[in-house]
């Protein structure tokens, strides 16, 4: 489903006219919603590059959602990563000297746009990061991975914003809800089903790979 279509679907079911920056804003609140609730396998990037010496700091790329992997790689060897508190690292690196420093084996999130590696690098390394990225909008795009592979939960996320902007009677919003919920439920079945076998995947213990 293309936006000309979503847009056409949501004032046919909802059975009223709406204007295009209503119909943009529906739609921006559903994928807003969809994406940070659902971790979907098609859409994910890799940022890779140089992690120099002394330098505890990674950068975020702009469109970053969420971390699925963080690894270093030393001698062609790759070593993931564990998410911690920020507070972690600061109880167990207390000081933040050369003596302390060493290949990094936790991360924490530091501030909006960036992560801190601990202990602070003793060496360049190379840095692998999976994340899940924020893709753009339908609405400016024309077409996305969601309006072509699970329309169902993009159409029924926005029609659950139009029918609640309409004010509609508590029991049909209930029944978008409830079909939104639905369609979400197996939104998250298709991407746990991609990733049953990664033992890999978030919440489970990272060992190195050599």
């Amino acid at each position: 489903m293309n936006y000309t279509e979503l847009k056409t679907n949501i004032q046919d079911i909802c059975e009223a006219t709406f204007t295009a920056d209503q119909l943009a804003m529906f739609t921006e609140q559903a994928e807003q919603k969809i994406y940070s609730s659902v971790q979907i396998p098609a859409l994910r990037k890799l940022d890779d590059g140089p992690l120099v010496q002394t330098n505890k700091l990674y950068t975020l790329p702009s469109d970053y959602l969420y971390t699925y992997s963080i690894s270093i790689i030393s001698d062609s060897t790759h070593t993931y990563l564990l998410n911690k508190d920020v507070n972690f690292l600061r109880e167990a690196y207390p000081v933040n000297t050369a003596a302390n420093y060493g290949a990094p084996k936790f991360y924490a999130y530091y501030g909006q746009t960036q992560l801190e590696l601990a202990p602070t690098p003793n060496a360049n390394y190379e840095l692998e990061h999976i994340y899940g990225y924020y893709p753009a909008s339908i609405v400016t795009a024309g077409t996305t991975w969601l309006g072509t592979n699970f329309d169902s939960a993009l159409l029924n996320g926005a029609l659950l914003e139009a029918i609640r902007f309409q004010k509609g009677e508590q029991d049909i919003i209930a029944n978008y809800e409830k079909m939104y919920l639905l369609s979400m439920t197996l939104l998250k079945n298709l991407g746990d089903g991609k990733l049953r076998q990664d033992v890999y995947r978030s919440g489970q213990f990272r060992t190195p790979v050599s």
